[in-house]
């Protein structure tokens, strides 16, 4: 699905978030990457394989002004 040089890391590499947006979708709040991935504004994730990653925010962003 990757067709810009260089290619981008497969999803199992470390380096994975170097894959760029090939399609957004903000009103919906997913957007799919060049390596097949589909990324949730929640931080979650679908892979190409069918595997999901929930959502991995940090505490920080969590946080609500009191």
């Amino acid at each position: 699905m990757c067709t810009h040089q260089p290619p981008c890391p497969t999803v199992d590499r470390p380096a994975r978030r170097a894959a760029v947006v090939v399609s957004a979708h903000p009103e919906q709040g997913w957007s799919l990457l060049c390596d097949g991935t589909i990324v949730f504004d929640d931080t979650g994730e679908l892979r190409p394989d069918g595997r999901v990653v929930g959502p991995h925010r940090t505490l920080g962003a969590l946080a609500v002004a009191a």
